[in-house]
């Protein structure tokens, strides 16, 4: 047994995209492998932004001998079957075996040297390589048939022990030689196999492990803030990124002018972080802090101050743009700016985000209006609706789209507006996701509110309705955020009709798994049909949810789908009034009379909401329908006893429908 060493090494691979590339150097490695009966006994990969590398641990020198076995055609087959059978094979008739009538082809492959299949496998690994964007280059590129990589490749080390594996890939040849840092090495680097590799590459300051770098970027990072009296505000992906920039990481705190601090810290924030990539620090009182870690790709000889001073400067040119646009854009009132929103196109079929504004602003007033949002003043809420797209046109959304909703906030305040206007415009966007913050406050619950449902509404108004996994209009995120606000919120409306309310059905069952609600028993509430209040669909499935998993749900379930099993068969589709017209026997007596009581009670308990007495009145049918099938039966000779049973049996089925269509319900 011994160990394999790849590395594929290529001008810079972009950070975003390294993580996934290493992972796939070693899926399709151990695929092709697999292909040639080899397994290793584990794979470690590496990677920086110059190399891709794995080391394949413990492969035999050679593949083991297989011998398969294949059945052919009848010996009594004609010839043309039995030719077939050669040419697949590979083999003479006279090398096939004769079982009882039928031929058996015995194939016994040798075992083939590791090298070989190595040989094989790496350059099909580089050509099948799912690189999201890849290029050609040089002389080659002048047909389409040639290689492509994420950047050109450079060089190639294929060692299997301390051998180098003989192949070659568009005139690179694999050898034993890379190269070390871009800066503090110079020549080549030779490796004798995998056990050095890691080790020499160091010592040529290049850390090929991924995880290592992140680890100690966060430990140098949070060191050399803690050293001021500040903290790093948390950020793994930042974190991933600039390990995916560096091959040797150093973090250096630097600062820039506290006067910038009077831009909105989450400007600031985006400076550092989008532009820069910089680690945004807080103070001892956990505020944004002057200051920042930048993550060099070098030990400097002065100990990093040019570089910080570098960096600062291109980040005060940055913060110093940011605060021209944030005294801009205060010279303008929201008011003023969102008259400029008729110049923008929102859809062509529903105009321009002006319109949708107004549609915004209306619906939003009538939620408070109508009290649906309780304690909603409904002209704050139309104000709020009424400017929440207006920074869409200030300098600052321009340069940081993200930062839309929160700088109309930021302006709103900053000109005297009311603060429920002011919150109303920051986070009428939200929730954005799961997990996100819901709004509770009543006028950014109505603007958020209504913003989401005009969209829906609208898009779904055009036929403009997610297809697959598209989604280009996010509908079914603002859907998801109509059913946490609502939900969240306790707001009794009808959300949605038509097609519209069968998609929210959809999204609920999405978001409600994760609350462990399964996903039949909303079917079974939405298929009684008319059922369009979130609010109290959901209190009816939990009511459910906890009756089907009671013995008496069960039985009940059982007993329901018993009986609507024995209606279909006989085309009973609606229940007829019972008339008794013989000696009923006692089940069923006891079946009529525990009806008699339960739908009364069921009916009286649904229409007060109280979905936990509507189940408690079903549970009272769970002994007499088991006792009716145990001892009564339905298709009695009798044709008077027969249409009696059948219609007793459809009222068992519609007393269930008035709770739930348990006909959904799987179990």
């Amino acid at each position: 047994m011994t160990d394999f060493l790849l590395e594929l090494r290529c001008e810079e691979i972009p950070a975003r995209m390294q993580l996934k590339a290493s992972d796939d150097l070693a899926r399709l490695f151990t695929e092709e492998l697999a292909k040639a009966g080899l397994k290793p006994a584990s794979i470690d990969n590496f990677v920086t932004p110059r190399r891709l590398a794995l080391i394949a641990r413990d492969l035999p020198l050679e593949t083991a001998a297989v011998s398969e076995e294949f059945k052919g055609p009848r010996t009594s087959a004609p010839a043309q079957a039995l030719e077939g059978f050669l040419r697949k094979t590979g083999l003479t008739q006279d090398q096939l075996e004769d079982r009882d009538g039928v031929w058996f082809a015995v194939v016994n492959k040798p075992g083939r040297a590791t090298t070989d299949v190595l040989a094989e496998a790496v350059p099909a690994v580089i050509r099948a390589f799912p690189w999201p964007k890849s290029m050609r280059w040089g002389a080659a590129s002048a047909t389409t048939e040639s290689l492509r990589w994420v950047r050109p490749l450079q060089g190639i080390i294929a060692l299997l022990g301390g051998e180098i594996v003989p192949l070659s890939i568009e005139g690179i040849d694999a050898g034993r030689e890379t190269v070390g840092h871009r800066f503090h090495s110079t020549g080549t680097i030779s490796i004798d196999g995998a056990d050095d590799y890691a080790d020499k590459l160091r010592a040529a300051y290049v850390i090929v492990s991924h995880q290592e770098r992140q680890a100690i970027i966060e430990a140098q990072a949070g060191e050399a803030a803690a050293a001021k009296g500040y903290s790093v505000i948390e950020d793994k992906g930042l974190v991933a990124e600039n390990a995916g920039l560096t091959e040797w990481p150093v973090p250096l705190l630097g600062d820039f002018d506290p006067e910038f601090l009077e831009v909105p810290p989450e400007v600031i924030q985006l400076t550092l972080r989008i532009n820069q990539k910089y680690f945004v620090l807080r103070d001892a009182t956990g505020k944004l802090a002057p200051a920042f870690i930048c993550t060099a790709n070098i030990e400097a000889k002065d100990g990093g101050v040019a570089i910080v001073a570098g960096n600062r400067k291109v980040l005060a040119a940055r913060l110093s743009d940011a605060r021209f646009f944030w005294q801009q854009d205060r010279k303008t009132p929201l008011a003023e700016q969102a008259q400029k929103l008729g110049r923008i196109t929102f859809h062509e079929k529903l105009g321009t985000v002006a319109d949708k504004v107004e549609r915004i602003a209306k619906l939003a007033e009538w939620l408070a209006s109508e009290g649906i949002v309780p304690n909603c003043d409904p002209a704050l809420a139309r104000q709020a609706a009424e400017l929440c797209k207006a920074d869409l046109v200030t300098e600052m959304v321009g340069e940081f789209p993200e930062l839309q909703g929160v700088m109309g906030g930021y302006y709103a305040r900053a000109e005297g507006l009311p603060d429920a206007v002011a919150d109303a415009i920051r986070d009428h966007y939200k929730p954005v996701g799961q997990g996100d913050d819901v709004p509770t406050a009543p006028v950014t619950v109505a603007v958020s509110l209504a913003d989401k449902l005009d969209t829906l509404r609208s898009f779904f108004g055009i036929d403009e309705k997610p297809t697959g996994s598209r989604d280009p209009f996010a509908l079914r995120r603002a859907a998801l955020g109509v059913i946490q606000i609502v939900t969240a919120n306790g707001l009794r409306m009808p959300v949605a009709e038509g097609d519209l309310l069968d998609f929210f059905a959809d999204r609920l069952k999405v978001q409600q798994k994760e609350a462990g609600v399964r996903h039949d028993l909303i079917d079974a509430v939405f298929a009684l049909g008319g059922e369009d209040d979130l609010v109290r669909l959901l209190a009816r499935v939990k009511a459910l949810q906890s009756f089907v998993a009671t013995d008496d749900g069960v039985n009940l379930l059982a007993g329901y789908k018993r009986a609507a099993n024995i209606l279909k068969k006989e085309g009973v589709e609606q229940a007829e009034a019972i008339s008794l017209s013989y000696e009923p026997e006692k089940a069923e007596a006891d079946l009529i009379a525990a009806l008699d009581a339960a739908e009364p009670q069921a009916a009286q308990a649904v229409a007060a909401e109280e979905f936990e007495g509507a189940m408690a009145a079903l549970a009272t049918l769970r002994a007499p329908i088991d006792a009716f099938f145990e001892t009564v039966t339905v298709n009695d000779a009798d044709p008077a006893k027969r249409t009696t049973r059948l219609a007793l049996l459809a009222r068992v089925r519609d007393a269930v429908h008035n709770v739930a269509d348990f006909s959904k319900i799987t179990g």
